[in-house]
């Protein structure tokens, strides 16, 4: 005999282990997984049972009544408050003395014949019952919140959202791996005082002349009097809000070291977001961001913030595959679509294009060959493929079409002024010679430049036998190449995504080779002489940029897989042990990629700038002018934006040439009068730079005789025509 369900003690007897009723031919068979019993009895018909929970299920105001002892059960399995009086005045506790029967928790009372009904909660207590008494204990209804309350829960929901910690973490990250450039942001810059001092004037003059003049943008106040001259070389264009703040030399170091730190935290984050959005787990997405931004060939592009600056790169693949509901592991899903995302995405790919064309071409290109295949593999899919139709969806169509037309548009009108600059200048267009001299061999993956801190003193002796170390040193780090082939083997991606991968590790690497890889015949020199823009590829190594992204994501793959198996192996343990020591296990991946990271970047002062420069009115020529020097001065002219004829860029223009060497025996009658015909009324002669020089026999000589007035101011001597 068993209990009622409504009063017992002991746990009900599954359905699925039910005793056979008279009559019948055998057990019942277990219920479906929504709780109904609807198949058939062995000898062929339908148990009463599952005809009264179809009914049930069909009909919720259906009711029945116990037949025999007019007793009834909630569907909870809980007695009504009429049937609980009752069995209390008898001493029952839930038997059921007729049948011996269980009352099931689904709401049935027996009837003596071995057939069930069912009784609804809705009829359980006549009109005339009394009230329960004890309802008065019941609890109390939730509180209502209040908007403050609710305002404040969705901040510190924010703050613990994994992308706000991402994005917290790989800037502290950032500060922490390039210090110490933070040390002292006012004084000294990473690198040297050569390439990034010319970056920090075009930060500062974007910044300026948009608020002056915006007309005159590609007019700069350096290489007087040449045109077009701030497209002489790769722009940062979109950091131009940032020079809008502050003046002079210190504000324009200040900030391009701020933005040297933001730059290496947003590539973290953006690849972080990639590889995330693509299918990894975080610790795996962690791994792949950090090697992406903190790869040891990366230390030697420290003093080229344009190359540095790649976040927008990963960043908007990440928002593009957001908004178009793909992942590398999941494929398409429609239902995660999202015409904004996708629109933002091409929004950020403009942005990057804006930062300068090292880079960005071969980003472009990369696009575009997404932009081609993305859509035949939809129609092919859609057409020929098995499986429910994937819609597309016109918003996404018209924000692809805007957005892709925005990153366009951006692309032309930035290319303008490099065209004008390449019919003016026929010697600052890029020729394979040049590819040719800055092309690593073979041995530049295996090798690290001098700014790695754990690889720089043993590799010197491999970067002896290199030509151009900085641009040949290849090494995206010894324990990402290990974790990507631990990736090929053991992954979150499939073989087929894994293959792809690798194909795609080796034809970067290939293309990064330049016309190193077998002259280049059939890889590199048919797309630098064919294809737009790829000519600006005047260093193919910075191509390892998209190799190591690749093998990030290749590495990110085995770090899932592993922290996958660590949690499984864990569970499987009673108790669960070592849970978190094996997940820490986990991090020893991201921790290599880390201590490879490291660097010993030099950080020197920045030149001073001379007091004459914030007097003195334009134009001005500065002597002696040479590259390294002439870069410098572009940055002491950010207090005044004077004109000024020195400048430094990837190639020296033929005036600036002929300048220089009209000018050798300055002051003398004839550079005096080549220079008013110029119009150059101001000649600044810098004595610390003079040794050697033949200034350095005629910088006191007495000028009266030539018509011109000289000037001592600091350590500078000033020429007025």
């Amino acid at each position: 005999m068993t209990t009622d369900q409504s009063n017992a003690t002991e746990p009900p007897v599954p359905a699925t282990a039910e005793p056979a009723r008279p009559g019948s031919s055998g057990p019942t068979e277990p219920s479906d997984p929504e709780g109904r019993a609807g198949s058939p009895t062995p000898d062929g018909g339908a148990p009463a049972a599952g005809a009264a929970r179809a009914d049930h299920a069909e009909d919720s105001n259906t009711t029945g009544k116990s037949a025999k002892d007019g007793k009834s059960a909630s569907d909870d399995g809980g007695a009504t408050d009429e049937g609980r009086a009752k069995d209390d005045a008898k001493g029952k506790s839930g038997e059921n003395a007729k049948d011996g029967k269980n009352t099931k928790d689904t709401g049935e009372t027996g009837n003596g014949k071995g057939d069930r009904t069912e009784v609804s909660p809705t009829d359980s207590t006549s009109a005339d019952q009394p009230t329960d008494k004890w309802a008065a204990f019941g609890p109390a209804p939730e509180p209502v919140v209040g908007r403050i309350r609710r305002f404040f829960w969705r901040i510190g929901r924010g703050l613990v959202h994994e992308w706000t910690l991402a994005s917290l973490a790989s800037l502290v990250l950032a500060v922490l791996m390039t210090w110490p450039t933070l040390r002292y942001p006012l004084h000294t810059i990473p690198q040297d005082a050569l390439d990034p001092t010319l970056q920090a004037w075009q930060l500062a003059w974007s910044g300026h002349i948009l608020l002056t003049d915006p007309a005159q943008l590609w007019h700069s106040n350096t290489f007087y009097p040449e045109q077009w001259s701030f497209a002489f070389s790769d722009t940062l264009l979109g950091y131009a809000p940032a020079g809008m703040i502050g003046d002079g030399p210190v504000a324009a170091v200040l900030r391009y070291n701020i933005l040297f730190v933001l730059a290496h935290a947003l590539a973290t984050f953006g690849a972080y977001a990639l590889v995330r959005q693509l299918g990894a787990g975080r610790i795996g997405a962690a791994v792949a961001g950090v090697a992406y931004t903190y790869a040891p060939w990366l230390l030697a592009q420290a003093g080229h913030l344009h190359i540095i600056s790649n976040g927008g790169i990963p960043l908007a693949l990440a928002m593009l595959a957001r908004g178009h509901g793909y992942s590398l592991r999941h494929g398409y899903r429609p239902e995660r679509r999202h015409a904004g995302w996708a629109f933002a995405g091409w929004l950020v790919a403009a942005w990057q294009i804006t930062l300068g064309f090292g880079i960005g071409v071969t980003f472009a290109y990369v696009l575009a060959l997404i932009v081609l295949i993305a859509p035949v593999a939809w129609y092919i899919r859609r057409t020929w493929g098995r499986g429910a139709w994937r819609p597309f969806g016109w918003k996404l169509f018209l924000s692809d079409l805007a957005g892709g037309a925005i990153f366009a548009a951006t692309g032309a009108l930035l290319a303008i002024p490099y065209f004008k600059v390449a019919d003016l200048h026929p010697g600052a267009e890029r020729t394979l010679d040049q590819a040719r001299a800055y092309a690593p061999p073979p041995t530049g993956f295996l090798t690290a430049p001098a700014e790695s801190r754990i690889w720089g003193e043993l590799h010197e002796q491999a970067r002896a036998g290199l030509s151009w170390p900085p641009e040949m040193t290849l090494l995206p780090g010894f324990a990402l190449y290990a974790l990507a082939l631990g990736g090929l083997f053991f992954s979150i991606w499939t073989v087929r995504q894994r293959l792809f991968l690798l194909a795609g590790v080796l034809a970067t690497g290939i293309l990064a080779m330049g016309p190193r890889f077998f002259g280049g015949t059939y890889t590199f020199n048919p797309l630098f002489e064919y294809l737009p823009g790829w000519n600006g590829v005047r260093t193919p190594g910075r191509l390892m940029l998209w190799t190591t992204l690749l093998l990030g994501i290749l590495a990110a793959g085995a770090v899932t897989a592993l922290a996958a198996r660590a949690r499984a192996v864990a569970a499987e343990r009673v108790p669960p042990w070592p849970g978190p020591w094996l997940r820490l296990v986990t991090l020893l991946p991201l921790v290599l990629v880390l201590v490879e990271g490291l660097n010993v970047t030099p950080h020197p002062i920045v030149p001073t700038q001379p007091a004459a420069m914030r007097t003195v009115g334009g134009p001005i020529l500065v002597l002696p002018s040479t590259q390294d020097i002439d870069q410098n001065v572009m940055l002491w002219s950010t207090s005044r934006f004077q004109k000024v004829v020195n400048g430094g860029s990837g190639f020296t223009p033929e005036k600036l040439d002929e300048i220089r060497k009209s000018t050798i025996s300055f002051p003398d009658p004839a550079s005096i009068e080549y220079l008013r015909t110029l119009g150059v009324r101001t000649v600044v002669l810098l004595r610390q730079h003079v040794t050697d020089t033949p200034w350095q026999s005629t910088i006191d000589q007495p000028v009266d005789h030539l018509g011109i007035q000289r000037e001592n101011i600091g350590e500078t001597v000033v020429y007025r025509l």
